[in-house]
């Protein structure tokens, strides 16, 4: 392995972590800015790799039985309202449209910062019977949410997401979904980005505005702040009541619907960067690499060099490889420079050397580690080399999370703990009371982000007042 950096440009993590991200999203031609304060324009590179994202979820969502519909952008004030805890919650962030051209509206619309209620319109609109349920319906769209501080994929104004909402007849099926979401987002997370995540579920305090119950899973990144990459939420019957969404049961009585909602977003790509990417660039995941193999010839101008870049693009293209070969007159260090940036999984190089020895050299982004192959074992091994990367990047990541996670009894430790370690996540006991959840975080700088699925009892106290403990949280830094 190699520790030669390759690409100059890019900040270190460890010299400032914020400016090493913001490097990345703009030299690997993630992002361009915009003239809308807030709003991000996703250059053909980042796009791509939100369509990966969006193809792998969208299969995941229909093998569960979903399907995706479309609601309009905007919502009437009224609509918005009919739901008093949940415009509450999203007061602050709303966009409010006044006027349709010249003239001023009778009622003032929302950009949608999330679509419950359009839901629920359209639910009671088509809902009648049992027989009518459960509707399992989702959306890919883009909302709007008035964020002050806002960074590319992370926080912005406007972001690209998918929202699931769901009517069943009983609570149960909707605690049911709630959490078979919840699995099918971290199986994903796991899977197809090679990012470890813990699931779990918010606090009271933490939950979405009108939901009964929020779950939610969360990474932590390189530097030790933690990312909510997805959430998803069991409203119990308060929208339906809401609404006056309503079915008639098997026995002729007359019920209300229960619903869940569950979404994760473009902030998915902020995370595979803070979880993967080095000083040298991004550190794709297989699955979602736009382009998983790029094939540099060597010495190209020789005669039969192109035409075996080629012939091997087509033979991996065949296989169902994302396979680029990059024939330009750019020189082929700059080329090596070019594709780490940028993530690509496995750079292949070929040239007259390799070309009469019937080889090629592949080179693997995360470790730089090179293999020579025989072009006659050239399908398996670059299946090998993929599957490497993929597990090789995910232990990496689930090594960070090791190591920063750390187990405390009393604020002093967490604080002792997040002074001298840096960030990361903290296990320690709650006990229940909202009073305790911010002391702690206004002592230590670190919220509640989870009571983790998997619980533990590593004291019998509170970690703040002393008091019986109830459950295990685990608290962090986040962004």
């Amino acid at each position: 392995m190699s520790d030669k950096k390759l690409v100059q440009e890019i900040t270190s993590r460890d010299e400032d972590f914020a400016k090493w991200y913001t490097d990345i999203v703009t030299k690997a031609d993630l992002v361009g800015y915009s003239g809308v304060k807030g709003c991000m324009v996703i250059r053909p590179y980042g796009y791509a790799i939100w369509e990966n994202i969006q193809k792998d979820l969208d299969k995941r969502f229909k093998d569960t039985g979903h399907e995706n519909v479309y609601m309009p952008m905007f919502i009437p004030e009224s609509l918005l309202q009919k739901e008093k805890d949940h415009i509450e919650g999203f007061a602050p962030e709303v966009a409010w449209v006044t006027h349709g051209g010249s003239e001023e509206l009778a009622e003032r619309m929302c950009v949608r910062p999330t679509s419950e209620v359009l839901f629920c319109e359209h639910y009671k609109q088509i809902v009648s019977s049992y027989r009518d349920l459960p509707k399992l319906y989702n959306q890919w769209c883009s909302v709007v949410r008035w964020e002050k501080t806002t960074r590319p994929f992370l926080r912005s104004r406007e972001f690209l997401w998918q929202e699931g909402h769901t009517a069943h007849a009983t609570s149960a099926e909707a605690i049911e979904e709630a959490e078979r979401m919840l699995e099918v987002y971290a199986d994903f997370c796991a899977e197809s980005l090679n990012m470890p995540v813990i699931k779990g579920k918010k606090t009271e305090s933490d939950k979405f505005a009108g939901a009964v119950s929020t779950y939610c899973i969360e990474a932590l990144m390189h530097d030790g702040k933690a990312l909510q990459a997805g959430t998803t939420h069991d409203f119990g019957d308060g929208f339906a009541k809401a609404f006056d969404i309503t079915y008639t049961s098997k026995d002729n009585k007359l019920e209300y619907v229960h619903q869940s909602s569950w979404g994760v977003s473009t902030r998915l790509i902020g995370g595979i960067i803070m979880s993967h990417g080095d000083d040298s660039g991004l550190v794709l995941p297989p699955a979602i690499a736009p382009v998983q193999i790029v094939i540099i010839p060597i010495a190209q101008h020789k005669e039969g060099v192109l035409e075996k870049a080629n012939e091997l693009k087509t033979q991996l293209l065949g296989l169902g490889w994302r396979v680029k070969v990059d024939d330009s007159d750019n020189s082929a260090g700059w080329k090596f420079s070019e594709y780490e940036m940028k993530g690509v999984p496995l750079r292949l190089e070929i040239g007259p050397k390799d070309i009469e020895q019937n080889q090629c050299v592949i080179v693997r982004r995360d470790t730089r580690e090179k293999a020579f192959v025989s072009l006659d074992e050239l399908e398996s091994k670059v299946a090998e080399l993929t599957d490497a990367l993929a597990k090789g990047i995910y232990e990496k990541a689930l090594a960070n999370v090791n190591a920063r996670t750390y187990t405390c009894k009393n604020i002093d430790e967490m604080n002792a703990a997040l002074s001298e370690k840096g960030d990361g996540f903290i296990k320690a006991m709650w006990c229940g009371e909202e009073a305790c959840e911010d002391e702690v975080k206004e002592k230590t700088g670190a919220g509640s982000r989870c009571m983790p699925i998997q619980q533990e009892k590593i004291a019998k106290t509170c970690v703040c007042c002393g008091k019986p403990a109830t459950a295990l949280v685990y608290w962090g830094k986040a962004y």
